[in-house]
């Protein structure tokens, strides 16, 4: 696929996924192995909106959000 700057970040359309019947998605292999995901990992789901509508879904590594949410309990701690 083709790819788009989004500003100094990079965005890229990496494949086109389809929801089954059973509400599930296949993240295709060249794209797990990109991303260097193996089974058992664990991701944030989070929904943008706009005028009331879902446009995009994000998953953010869990081991990526540790640090952010841990500095957070510090300061909240500390104050």
């Amino acid at each position: 696929m083709k790819r788009k700057k989004c500003g100094s970040n990079c965005c890229e359309v990496e494949a086109v996924v389809t929801v089954d019947e059973r509400g599930q998605i296949v993240i295709p292999k060249e794209t797990r192995q990109k991303a260097r995901l193996k089974s058992g990992d664990k991701f944030a789901l989070a929904l943008i909106t706009k005028e009331e509508e879902v446009c995009c879904i994000v998953l953010t590594k869990l081991e990526f959000l540790n640090a952010p949410i841990k500095s957070l309990l510090v300061i909240k701690k500390g104050s």
